[in-house]
């Protein structure tokens, strides 16, 4: 999150935020791929799994690298702004590119729906019928099939 922050900061100007940004990344990145390190190490089921060589995990890393070294260029090149000494806040929550959440209302209950007729829904005290069991297979009988052969004169014609 403080990677993809970090490239918004950029676009909008703002590279001292940016730089320290993506150095929160590279942070966490780097706590990161150690515990996946220790993870794919471990013993036991799932150690087929190594989560430090997936892709995602290393293209992030190379992102996080790429956007800094260009974050740090073109602060001393262009913007010349100090590097905040805290991480910027993330915004948690997004303003954009989500729909806002219908919330779910139960539906009124109908008059029928009583305790007395709920309670008249007690499966342990339905009657045994046979109609439950499994009725044997019948024997199928094999069917004789016509013996067809392609015809040349179908009396079909294409006009």
């Amino acid at each position: 999150a403080y990677c993809y922050h970090g490239q918004t900061l950029l676009a909008s100007d703002k590279c001292g935020e940016a730089i320290r940004s993506l150095q929160e990344s590279e942070k966490f990145f780097a706590k990161a791929e150690a515990l996946c390190k220790e993870y794919g190490e471990t013993k036991g089921p799932g150690t087929t799994a190594k989560p430090s060589g997936h892709l995602f995990f290393r293209k992030l890393g190379s992102l996080i690298k790429n956007t800094l070294e260009k974050c740090q260029r073109e602060n001393g090149f262009i913007y010349f702004q100090k590097v905040p000494a805290e991480a910027p806040q993330l915004e948690l929550k997004a303003n954009y590119g989500l729909v806002e959440p219908v919330p779910f209302e139960f539906p009124a209950l109908n008059t029928h729906w009583t305790p007395e007729t709920v309670a008249a829904f007690d499966l342990t005290k339905r009657p045994k019928d046979d109609a439950a069991k499994p009725k044997p297979d019948e024997e199928v009988k094999p069917l004789k099939e016509p013996d067809i052969k392609p015809q040349k004169d179908s009396g079909c014609q294409i006009s």
